[in-house]
């Protein structure tokens, strides 16, 4: 496994667990690292940590602040459809575990 994978694997496992704050950790380092590429897969990264860290303002009781940063993830999840890279299935399954934690935020 690749330090890549193991952070994306890592990522999901943060999610689930509800650890929103380390799952943003565990991405940050791929993303900080690639921070200044012009790619689609460095901006569907940011998406993901935009997500993870939406999940925990709610966590937290800021509602307001936890939509702004959700509709930054919108506005990268699409990319998913133009990326090119070894991940994608991860990636599918990383938005696939950010919707289901969506809903049941809405389902609370």
């Amino acid at each position: 496994m690749t330090w890549h994978e193991e952070h994306l694997n890592n990522f999901i496992k943060n999610l689930h667990d509800e650890k929103f704050y380390d799952a943003h950790e565990d991405l940050e380092c791929i993303w900080f690292a690639r921070r200044f590429e012009d790619s689609d897969e460095v901006r569907l990264l940011k998406g993901f940590i935009n997500a993870s860290v939406s999940f925990e303002l709610l966590k937290r009781g800021k509602t307001e602040p936890s939509q702004r940063v959700w509709e930054n993830y919108l506005k990268y999840r699409d990319l998913i459809h133009s990326v090119n890279s070894p991940h994608i299935d991860k990636y599918y399954q990383i938005i696939e575990e950010i919707e289901k934690i969506k809903k049941s935020f809405i389902n609370l």
